[in-house]
């Protein structure tokens, strides 16, 4: 007979969990080295009780952490996973009824990303002995629906512990999908609260350390062979570079061949890193957000390479950035769903670095011919002179948001990592920052929460610190951000663990302002002003009496406020100097004029304007759409237009 070892429910996953390794290669790390936890009636005596018995008997088994809010828990995950390649994240343990549901937005966030995050979110009784139990939603229709079954359609993998019994193949079940590459995302295990403190006779075997070991799938034969002739039958080939290349820690492979092929490189979001910005071959962000050079090169592209990218619509530019009728696809993606995506004609699957070294080999002595490499490197020339103009000083006591960046950027080492999610700043650094470091580059464009920044920023920091790096993470967050969700600023003081964070005020949403005004809706309901109560609106210049540094004041941080003068630009690189010669975490306010936009890359954005209107704003913006529109056309093949003059 087996030897067995008796415990509760929650103390066998929570010794489980222990004692998971990922392997990658050489690397053998922690699978889950930490969890956070906020404590209610559905967990305190069950998950709770373990992490506390744990801590008191084997501290490092599974080290616990406090939040301030369940969504943030999951942000710290996510932001933790993106600095380890995927190899590792933590768990998240919630309690019955809303402190479950907190964790939805960053279940979502985590699946649409990508990214692995283990939640467990407590459920109500398996017995229904005390039925309905303080915070369960009743729906007489099906008496075991649970506000836990809201996380089915926003996990990879999801399952409910109903007895003791169930644990073994549930917790198998759920490591599997965090380190596959393919199929990761949220991981939800549903735990009723009496079943985790029920007690079982757990299977020693069970607790033993046990390996995950990532997939790397080398291409296959027909399928690449197909990819390199398509490569080499280009004339102006373009490579689309994903998250996908950062995962797979393929960054050194992509640079061995470009820099062999002559062939360009636009990356998306997640993509940021993979090359440096002062490669030849680096052309920076591609699409509705991308540069100039970029999108020139990718709208004439014979052949585009995707390399990890998922091809969302930024990504694409709403599937206008490529527009030769000719052109070929070939996705490489360990993901069968994104390799296939939007019609591709030569899907690989496979992983980036093993299809790039593999490519390698197979394109050895082909190279892009002399008039194309010239192109890429004039058209990447012209637009790093657009960014040193953007980043130039202008003296305005209201300094526009590319000039605050390129302060930020002058104050920063090359190893830091910038932090962002949401807004305008998303679309700015996409064409503006300049990566130095593969993995200085943190913006989570997938999801885009607004108030995932700091949580965020907090998680990214963790990552560095448990690989022995002090590099700092600067976050930078607009006040409409900041005022989602600004609490885990208390627990980087309650931990000591160091942010800079930047807050750029513009009294608003601007990224949905500027939006706002292309749509022909002129910024209603985007600005932060005082209730009209005659016009019913909060369109005025009533501005609010917010003092968003007071509040990081409250918190317990060092706080710099860059007051509106010529010297603001000047001022704010003297912050963060000093920012980061600090130990503690700094919190920098800066006042901005949101009306001053990045350079243009010529990128477009799909989002539909009303068909018709009395609002003269409106009936232009709708003219402007349907000639934009025109250029709109599926990935495979030329688009066909209907007598309208739009797609069909």
């Amino acid at each position: 007979m087996a030897e067995t070892k008796r415990m509760t429910v929650s103390q066998a996953l929570v010794e489980f969990l222990g004692h998971q390794w990922t392997v990658d290669g050489d690397i053998r790390e922690r699978t889950i080295p930490g969890m956070f936890g906020i404590f209610g009636h559905g967990n305190v005596a069950g998950i709770g009780q373990a992490l506390k018995q744990f801590n008191v008997e084997q501290p490092e088994l599974m080290p616990y952490y406090q939040a301030r809010n369940e969504q943030a828990m999951v942000h710290q995950a996510v932001g933790y996973a993106r600095m380890h390649r995927r190899r590792a994240t933590f768990a998240s343990t919630a309690s019955v009824g809303p402190g479950a549901t907190n964790m939805l937005t960053g279940a979502a966030l985590a699946t649409t990303n990508r990214l692995p995050a283990l939640l467990l979110p407590s459920d109500t009784f398996a017995t229904r002995v005390a039925d309905p139990v303080l915070q369960q939603l009743e729906q007489p229709h099906d008496i075991g629906l649970t506000v836990n079954d809201a996380f089915r359609p926003l996990s990879k993998f999801f399952d409910r512990v109903q007895r003791p019994e169930q644990l073994y193949s549930i917790a198998l079940a759920a490591m599997r999908v965090l380190t596959d590459p393919a199929e990761t995302g949220a991981v939800t295990i549903a735990l009723p609260e009496d079943v985790q403190a029920e007690a079982i006779d757990v299977p020693l075997e069970f607790l033993r350390d046990r390996e995950w070991r990532i997939r790397r799938p080398r291409p296959e034969r027909d399928a690449f062979a197909a990819a390199v002739a398509a490569i080499r039958a280009a004339s102006k080939p373009f490579i689309v570079a994903g998250g996908g290349v950062l995962y797979s820690s393929a960054e050194e492979q992509l640079r061995a061949l470009v820099e062999a092929t002559g062939v360009p490189v636009g990356t998306s979001q997640a993509g940021g890193g993979v090359l440096t910005w002062d490669h030849p071959q680096n052309l920076g962000g591609v699409g509705a957000t991308g540069t100039m050079a970029a999108n020139r090169l990718a709208a004439e592209a014979d052949v585009v390479i995707g390399i990890g990218t998922r091809y969302s619509d930024f990504t694409t530019a709403s599937r206008t950035a490529f527009q030769n009728p000719a052109v070929t696809f070939v996705n490489i993606n360990v993901a069968p769903f994104d390799a296939y995506k939007h019609g591709t004609q030569v899907p690989v699957i496979a992983d980036a670095r093993e299809a790039l070294v593999e490519l390698a080999d197979a394109l050895a002595g082909w190279r892009v011919d002399a008039e194309y490499a010239e192109r890429v490197a004039r058209e990447k020339a012209q637009w790093d002179d657009t960014v040193d103009e953007a980043f130039a000083p202008s003296g305005l006591a209201l300094p526009g948001q590319p000039e605050i960046i390129g302060a930020v950027q002058q104050a920063s080492a090359p190893e830091d990592v910038i932090v962002q999610a949401a807004g305008s700043l998303p679309g700015d650094l996409h064409k503006l920052w300049r990566v130095r470091d593969p993995l200085g580059y943190h913006v989570e464009y997938a999801y885009s929460c607004m108030g995932y920044e700091i949580a965020g920023g907090l998680g990214v920091k963790r990552g560095a610190l448990a690989d022995g790096s002090d590099r700092d993470v600067i976050v930078m967050v607009g006040d409409g951000s900041y005022l989602m969700l600004n609490t885990e600023l208390v627990t980087a003081v309650a931990e000591g663990i160091k942010l800079i964070v930047v807050l750029i005020q513009n009294h608003g949403y601007a990224s949905i302002g500027h939006l706002s005004e292309t749509v022909g809706s002129e910024r209603f309901g985007t600005k932060y002003r005082a209730y009209d109560p005659f016009a019913r609106n909060f369109q005025g210049e009533d501005v609010l009496p917010v003092d968003l540094a007071m509040n990081a004041r409250s918190y317990g941080l060092d706080v710099i406020e860059i007051e509106p003068t010529e010297n603001a630009v000047d001022d704010l690189r003297a912050a963060l100097a000093r920012a980061k010669a600090s130990d503690r975490s700094t919190f920098i306010h800066i006042n901005s004029d949101p009306h001053i936009y990045a350079p243009g890359g010529a990128g477009w954005w799909d989002v539909p304007v009303a068909e018709v209107s009395t609002l003269a704003s409106t009936q232009a913006a709708r003219a402007e759409y349907l000639e934009q529109q025109k250029a709109q056309r599926p990935l495979l093949g030329a688009a066909r237009r209907g007598s309208h003059g739009g797609p069909v």
